[in-house]
């Protein structure tokens, strides 16, 4: 019966500040971070210390819980600066992480040194693969592990049998897979040196690759019969929104999003969706079965590549990974956050152009879309704008309704 089960937690990304509140706003339980060093996105604009400490305050002023990565695979040279580094997250205070999120067995012992009233989950780039290396880590003191991608449905609801009431599985539901074991690829540090377990991998998977016949150079063979070419690396994008009951009914805690480099419209879509497909589950299954269509849609209109159900129900074959197109999907482009009202218009930063009389769309936190039309623009200075084309411009608009702080402008493209 599900009122004897948990509903299990909705954990999001965030690449910075302003998509952390977007991530709480749009219904995450729990958002997950990188400080400036020892995580695997080096990349994303992540937290100094001062914007982790707003952030961790602002999600604990909602009743949500901040974990922040801290998983490379660390050298020698790096084990001073992250035991240094746990010291400044510990005295952050009443505002430090609720949890770190490590995989290195030498800075898992770090972190219990320096920061123990932190909760230590261990990552997925750990590969935690069976119910022995759950027990290992949970007898060192670790609360939760995110499980491989590998793993089917049925591998972890045999880890939930066979570990600790009290241990968490994590496992990631939607967002981009890891050709390699959750992360073990050399693809980015043999083309270009930058070494993806210390968060510098330039997806190299999602590459075009040809074969060449040693004495026919320059005659250039897809692997595939595939007149587009292939991508033999390359992984679909994973979507399990239409199989919330399996991954509630295999004892998961905590269902993860990826995508700690996406922008806040793409959080805001996916976490809102995700939130309304769990709520709906728990509140009547029939109703959850009755909306599975409109969950799709609606995440669909995140950027997205093709949708796989990755490992959860078989072994993935190259057959089950052929595009039939490689690019990402874009249905959307961002336009800005509603950050606040003066003189009836709000205020946003602008992230991409649009004009007057334009038919654009505002999404809320509650689920619901406006259609609207831009009424009015105006700049910082109160001057009338056609339309703004400055990224990271101050504006002033009047859509012709009611907005709230938070609400997300989009354009249909």
């Amino acid at each position: 019966m599900l009122e004897d089960i948990k509903k299990p937690e909705l954990l999001i990304p965030a690449a910075n500040l302003e998509v952390l509140k977007i991530a709480v706003m749009y219904g995450a339980d729990a958002v997950y971070i990188g400080g400036d060093m020892y995580g695997l996105r080096a990349k994303a604009k992540n937290f100094s210390l001062e914007d982790m400490r707003e952030g961790i305050a602002f999600a604990h002023s909602h009743g949500k819980k901040v974990y922040v990565t801290a998983n490379i695979t660390a050298h020698n040279q790096d084990l001073s600066g992250i035991r240094k580094y746990f010291k400044e997250l510990r005295a952050l205070g009443e505002n430090r992480p609720d949890a770190i999120i490590v995989a290195d067995p030498g800075v898992f012992m770090i972190a219990k040194e320096e920061i123990p009233e932190c909760e230590l989950h261990i990552s997925t780039q750990s590969n935690s693969t069976n119910y022995e290396t759950y027990r290992f880590w949970y007898n060192l003191g670790a609360t939760r592990v995110v499980s491989a991608r590998e793993l089917s449905l049925k591998e972890l609801e045999d880890l939930r049998a066979n570990i600790p009431a009290d241990m968490e599985i994590e496992t990631f539901v939607h967002g981009a897979m890891c050709i390699a074991y959750s992360g073990r690829c050399l693809l980015s540090n043999y083309f270009t040196g930058r070494d993806a377990n210390k968060g510098a991998c330039t997806h190299s998977c999602r590459w075009r690759y040809h074969i060449v016949e040693e004495t026919r150079p320059g005659e250039y063979q897809p692997i595939e019969e595939n007149e587009r070419g292939t991508y033999i690396f390359n992984s679909k994008d994973l979507c399990m929104i239409e199989y919330i009951p399996e991954l509630v009914r295999a004892g998961i805690n905590s269902l993860k999003v990826e995508g700690r480099m996406k922008t806040a419209l793409y959080v805001a879509t996916v976490a809102r969706t995700y939130r309304k497909a769990i709520d709906e589950f728990f509140e009547d299954p029939q109703l959850y079965e009755k909306n599975k269509a409109s969950y799709m849609e609606e995440v669909s209109k995140g950027v997205h590549r093709q949708f796989t159900t990755g490992f959860f129900f078989n072994k993935p074959t190259h057959e089950d990974q052929i595009y039939e197109h490689n690019t990402y999907e874009k249905a959307y482009t961002y336009l800005g956050t509603i950050l606040g009202e003066k003189d009836g218009l709000y205020m946003l930063e602008q992230k991409n152009k649009f004009s007057l009389g334009e038919a654009i769309e505002v999404i809320k936190p509650n689920g619901d879309t406006l259609e609207v039309t831009v009424v009015k623009i105006q700049d910082e200075h109160g001057e009338e704008m056609e339309s703004c084309p400055h990224p990271k411009q101050k504006i002033y608009v009047d859509l012709g309704t009611k907005l709230d702080t938070y609400d997300i402008l989009r354009r249909k493209e």
